[in-house]
C-alpha cells in the first residue's frame, strides 16, 4: 500500500529542517502533552527512542522525566536528525517503515507527530512492539481524521468551482477505531487511544500556509496532482475559508485532531481486562444515575481544547 510518497514526504522534512524553531508551536505542545502523560506513569524506562524526533524537541521537553537515562533520537530527515544531535544525545536517521533496532532494545517508544505519515502503520506497530522490551511503553501521537477540516472543506469548494474536481490536498488520517484496532492487532497490551483537538487561529490564512511547510507538514500523498495550483484556485480557496469559518473578530481557525496511542509490549504479569459481563457496578451508578451521552464529536471524547493564535 502506498498513500504517501516517503522521499516526498523526508524531502519537506529536509527543506523545513533549517527553520523549524519559528513553526514548532504544535510539535512542543504536544511534546508537553506526551511528557505529562508520562508523569503519569509510575514505572521507570532508562532506555527511550523518540521516533521521528523532528530537532529535538521531545528530548527538549523530557529532559530525564520518566526515568529515561539513555534516549535515542530517529528521525526520517537527514537534516532533521542533524539538528537534533546537537542536544548531545545519540542520533540517526532511519526510516519508520524499516526500523533499525534489535529487538527488546528500549523500555519506551515515544513519538511526536511524526506515525501520521506512515504508509504500513500495521507493520510499524508490529516493529515498535518489537523493538520494545517485554511490559515496554509505547506512548505516540499523530494527526487525526478532523485535522485541517476548515483548509480541507475550503479547497474542496475551490477546486469544483475552478477546475471542475477534487484532489487530495489534504493527507488522509486514520480515526480512534482503526487505530485502536491497529494496536490490538500488532499485539499490543491494554490499548488505548483517546483524542484532543487543538485550535489555532490566524490573521491570515497564508500564514497558515506557511507554518505548514515550515513544519514539513504540506502534501506528500502519491496521487496528488502534479503541478502548482491555479492563482485563481488559490484565491477561490482563502475566500471560502474566509466566508465560511471567520470569527466575529476575522480570525480564522484551523483546528488539528491529535489522537495519542498508548499500548504495553506483552508481559505475563499484567493487568488483564475483565471478560464481557463480569462488571459488578452499572456505570450510571457511578456517575449518579444520571444519562449517559456524548459522541464522537470534533474533540473525540472528553477532548479538551486549547486556544492558540497565530498573527
Amino acid at each position: 500500500m502506498r498513500i504517501f510518497d516517503r522521499a516526498l514526504v523526508r524531502k519537506h522534512r529536509d527543506r523545513a529542517a533549517p527553520g523549524f524553531a519559528s513553526h514548532d508551536f504544535l510539535v512542543r505542545e504536544v511534546a508537553e502533552r506526551l511528557a505529562d502523560r508520562l508523569d503519569d506513569v509510575t514505572r521507570r524506562f532508562p532506555t527511550a527512542l523518540d521516533l521521528g524526533c523532528h530537532t529535538g524537541e521531545m528530548a527538549d521537553t523530557l529532559k530525564g522525566r520518566g526515568g529515561i537515562e539513555t534516549l535515542v533520537q530517529c528521525d526520517l530527515s537527514p537534516a532533521m536528525a542533524a539538528h537534533a544531535a546537537a542536544n548531545g544525545h545519540p542520533t540517526l536517521a532511519a526510516d519508520e517503515e524499516w526500523l533499525p533496532f534489535a529487538p527488546a532494545s528500549f523500555d519506551l517508544v515515544i513519538s511526536s507527530l511524526s506515525l501520521h505519515w506512515v504508509n504500513d502503520l500495521p507493520g510499524t506497530l508490529a516493529q515498535i512492539r518489537r523493538v520494545l522490551k517485554p511490559d515496554g511503553l509505547f506512548l505516540a501521537a499523530v494527526l487525526g481524521a478532523g485535522t485541517l477540516t476548515e483548509l480541507r472543506q475550503s479547497l474542496m469548494e475551490a477546486e469544483l468551482a475552478e477546475e471542475g474536481g477534487v484532489s487530495p490536498r489534504v493527507s488522509p488520517f486514520a480515526d480512534v477505531r482503526d487505530l485502536g484496532a491497529l494496536l490490538q492487532r500488532a499485539g499490543f497490551a491494554l490499548p488505548v487511544v483517546d483524542t484532543d483537538a487543538i485550535a489555532v487561529t490566524y490573521a491570515d490564512p497564508m500564514r497558515l500556509l506557511a507554518d505548514l511547510r515550515g513544519m514539513g507538514e504540506t502534501n506528500a500523498v502519491a496521487e496528488q496532482r502534479k503541478g502548482l495550483t491555479r492563482r485563481a484556485t488559490l484565491l477561490h480557496a482563502i475566500s471560502a475559508y474566509q466566508g465560511r469559518f471567520a470569527g466575529p473578530d476575522g480570525r480564522l481557525p484551523a483546528t488539528f485532531q491529535v489522537m495519542t496511542l498508548t499500548g504495553w509490549a506483552p508481559h505475563p504479569g499484567q493487568q488483564k481486562p475483565l471478560a464481557p459481563g463480569a462488571a459488578t457496578h452499572h456505570l450510571s451508578d457511578i456517575l449518579g444515575g444520571g444519562p449517559i451521552g456524548g459522541g464522537w464529536g470534533d474533540g473525540g471524547w472528553g477532548g479538551d481544547r486549547l486556544s492558540a493564535d497565530k498573527s
